[in-house]
């Protein structure tokens, strides 16, 4: 399992436990502007999903990532493996979902979820009152411009997905992370991950939440923020000066404060 996502430790080895979980389409060194402002009181445990960085893509089994449910298993035999108790995941995009089953089938190992521009389905539902912020057919043309060219597809959505158009040196390095993907491992995991619905596991989860929320996301519109917050049993939605959908890399200072406010207090 170790090496199998490539978990990594830093910080402070004695200091409370902090689980770092990335999206779609990046690898544990996505976290590096985030981690100078937790380091010295935490201790910080980062991995590669399956098929991602170094992890072993070997390991990559269709059937059991056919679903968020074997990333969530992977998520929770790392803390059992670990020792890991009292953890405080920071989950971004897609993993704070996968976050979310985790904590709704085992809480025991979690004491807070940190989900930065979190979204439980990414299309919308009419007939549920529910906006996602895409059509199925936008969905749908966005996977096949994947299918069709992997490494175009990166390049042209990287700019969309991080904002902060001003800083172009931001998107190049999610278009680079984009790129050290293995190719057929995104093309599966981006199906998983855009027709993925996880409204119904919401109401299992009774971890104290943080919900961090962007303006101009693309990906997380504000609607979707009210959804998690007026699903969860214990959430406070913090919305972030940050634009775009990744203010862990293009905002880390503002990000790394409203963390800490909310693990500050915990009452």
């Amino acid at each position: 399992m170790i090496r199998r996502n490539n978990v990594t430790v830093a910080g402070r080895p004695d200091g409370p436990v902090m689980l770092f979980a990335h999206g779609f389409g990046c690898d544990q060194d996505v976290w590096r502007p985030l981690l100078p402002y937790f380091a010295q009181d935490y201790k910080l445990v980062l991995f590669d999903h399956v098929g991602a960085g170094n992890s072993d893509v070997d390991a990559y089994n269709r059937e059991k990532y056919g679903s968020l449910d074997g990333y969530a298993a992977d998520l929770l035999e790392i803390c059992d493996a670990l020792g890991l108790e009292n953890v405080t995941v920071m989950a971004h995009s897609v993993s704070a979902m996968i976050a979310v089953i985790a904590a709704g089938q085992d809480p025991g190992p979690f004491s807070d979820l940190i989900m930065i521009a979190p979204s439980p389905r990414y299309t919308d539902d009419p007939a549920e009152g529910y906006v996602g912020g895409f059509s199925r057919e936008d969905i749908e043309g966005l996977l096949a411009s994947l299918d069709s060219n992997y490494f175009v597809w990166a390049a042209s959505l990287a700019p969309m997905v991080m904002g902060n158009p001003q800083d172009p040196g931001l998107s190049d390095s999610l278009r680079d992370s984009f790129c050290r993907t293995n190719p057929s491992v995104a093309q599966h995991f981006a199906r998983v991950t855009f027709f993925s619905d996880t409204r119904q596991e919401l109401k299992r989860v009774r971890t104290r939440s943080l919900i961090l929320q962007c303006t101009d996301d693309l990906l997380a519109p504000p609607e979707v923020g009210k959804y998690l917050n007026d699903n969860l049993t214990r959430s406070t939605l913090v919305h972030l000066q940050a634009t775009g959908h990744c203010p862990h890399i293009s905002s880390p200072a503002d990000t790394a404060a409203a963390i800490r406010r909310h693990l500050d207090d915990r009452t």
